[in-house]
């Protein structure tokens, strides 16, 4: 009976390892949350204290009683770590940021072996580091700084002003030159009207004014008293049609002609030049805005003026019939019937290209 509590104590021995492992020697060294770094290294001690101990064993020389592992009494004291303060301003996540923390604190305490056993802990701070003088750097070098002295900004202001003066002398110089515009009046039938002088810089209703002198002059009408109809009428009974574009009376020609504008069939409303010619025309006293009145009758003694041919200028080859002279009376009378039954007033923000051409119900012409 005495012996039953010493075989009672020695029975589980026998079925107990004596051996203690690598991961058993870590865990009793391993007491809650530990660095990477410092896991690592006291796992690299436990597997050399193992390996060392199965030498001694093999070799018959085994010390594993003065090598006994090392416990909590028999490791030196570590001093206590101070924590790194956080960076502000630094956009992290909150995991990464503790990673981050705790990796700093074992690389403080941790001998250089170790130290370089983490290299992950050095990289984002690097690459931080890297962003931050990127960032910093905002200097263009391959400009060259200038000073903006009163001098300087005098001369950029006479430039600019310069340029400004010749661009509207340029200008002036397009608008005055004289162009020939042939022309037919239209009420059913082609007219002949013959060609007016005018300038690009002149407005459509200049136009109208002075082919309503021509109409008076030529007695243009079926009527007897046609000569007194024409002087009673005004220009704004009158209308240009350029094509089948109606021509608003507030255009000038020359935006047509320094924008290139398009009408249908691709073809441009206004084929003029809009370069300054070579040689100025001198303007003519019928063309002088000081003394052209758009409100007087025309006289029979005066000479033809506005009809007179100048073969030098441009668009006196054109065809009559493209431009057409008609009384808006007749056209509110007849602007069903074809072909006053497709104009239309011009408008800037349209692409008369894509147009498909339709009649007053709506129906799209076969030909279009």
């Amino acid at each position: 009976m005495a012996s039953n509590p010493s075989s009672g104590a020695s029975t589980p021995n026998r079925f107990t390892s004596q051996k203690t492992t690598a991961e058993e020697l870590l865990s009793t060294q391993t007491v809650g949350l530990v660095a990477l770094s410092d896991f690592r290294k006291r796992r690299a001690e436990a597997i050399e204290q193992k390996e060392r101990d199965a030498q001694d064993l093999l070799t018959g020389t085994s010390n594993s009683s003065g090598r006994a592992t090392p416990d909590d009494a028999s490791t030196p004291k570590e001093p206590p770590l101070k924590k790194k303060k956080r960076k502000v301003g630094t956009p992290k996540l909150s995991f990464g940021m503790d990673e981050e923390e705790d990796g700093g604190e074992g690389t403080d305490a941790a001998t250089p072996l170790s130290g370089s056993a983490s290299p992950r802990s050095g990289t984002p701070l690097s690459a931080k580091d890297s962003a931050a003088k990127k960032k910093g750097v905002n200097s263009n070098v391959a400009v060259a700084p200038r000073l903006l002295t009163k001098s300087a900004l005098l001369k950029e202001a006479q430039t600019r002003e310069s340029l400004r003066k010749e661009f509207l002398a340029l200008q002036e110089a397009v608008k005055a030159t004289e162009i020939n515009i042939p022309f037919v009046f239209y009420d059913g039938t082609n007219i002949p009207g013959g060609v007016c002088t005018i300038r690009k810089g002149d407005f459509a209703w200049v136009f109208l004014d002075r082919s309503r002198k021509v109409g008076a002059d030529l007695g243009v009408g079926e009527k007897v008293n046609s000569r007194r109809e024409w002087a009673r009428i005004g220009v704004d009974d009158l209308m240009m049609v350029r094509g089948n574009i109606i021509i608003p009376h507030h255009y000038d020609f020359y935006y047509f002609v320094i924008n290139h504008t398009l009408g249908p069939g691709n073809r441009l409303l206004f084929d003029y030049s809009s370069e300054p010619p070579t040689k100025s025309t001198p303007p003519s006293s019928d063309t002088t805005t000081d003394t052209y009145n758009p409100l007087s009758v025309p006289s029979k003694t005066k000479p033809k003026d506005v009809t007179t041919d100048k073969k030098d200028l441009e668009g006196t080859d054109d065809d009559p019939t493209y431009t057409k002279v008609v009384d808006r009376r007749w056209y509110e009378r007849n602007k069903h019937i074809f072909p006053a039954s497709v104009w239309q007033e011009f408008d800037p923000e349209k692409d008369y290209q894509k147009e498909v051409k339709r009649d007053a119900g709506g129906n799209a012409f076969f030909f279009s």
